[in-house]
């Protein structure tokens, strides 16, 4: 917005240059791509708008892991025949703990979802946790899980490593040179 940019034409440019690569956003509910809550209609338009312009995938979370604050969002990417993923938000406290997680995943499984990611924003999931979490969800789920790491900590690597070893279905990475630090592990790094 500051350059003066129409992001719904990069969007379309972005869609023609690679018609066959699923486009991926990362959405934050009720609030869209800000700070603020917006009305039911303004989410459904929003989202109308990005499957429109090319967008094929929508991470949709909420900070405070309220499915109540993602439900308008995912129905709205599903009634587009977009795929909607729903998000667990990691973090830790006394309040968090597997039961959570594993409630809040069903809770997003009964508002329909074609996906649930675990989002490590902090990288603060331990290797072993990771295990747990993903074991048990694949365990009582028929449903396709994504694993989204930050490697602020030094653990991200790991994490993802056990993640896969318990089954999930996919992880987020990236190229070396821009990986690391408040950015996802190397991918060299796991598929070498």
């Amino acid at each position: 917005r500051f350059l003066g940019e129409d992001p719904w034409l990069r969007l379309r440019e972005l869609k023609k240059a690679m018609p066959k690569t699923p486009l991926q956003m990362l959405l934050r509910g009720q609030n869209l791509l800000g700070y603020r809550h917006y009305a039911d209609d303004v989410v459904e338009r929003f989202v109308e708008r990005a499957v429109k312009n090319g967008m094929d995938v929508f991470r949709v979370f909420d900070a405070m892991n309220d499915p109540r604050n993602m439900k308008a969002a995912l129905q709205a990417v599903r009634s587009h025949g977009a795929h909607a993923q729903g998000t667990l938000s990691y973090t830790t406290s006394p309040a968090h703990t597997l039961q959570t997680w594993l409630d809040l995943t069903e809770q997003l499984l009964e508002t329909g979802v074609d996906s649930i990611a675990i989002k490590d924003m902090s990288g603060i999931l331990t290797p072993m946790a990771a295990y747990e979490l993903v074991s048990e969800i694949k365990k009582r789920y028929d449903v396709r899980l994504h694993l989204h790491c930050h490697a602020t900590t030094g653990m991200a690597e790991m994490a993802l490593l056990k993640a896969i070893e318990a089954g999930v279905d996919g992880v987020d990475t990236a190229i070396s040179s821009m990986s690391a630090t408040y950015g996802h592990p190397a991918t060299e790094a796991l598929v070498a």
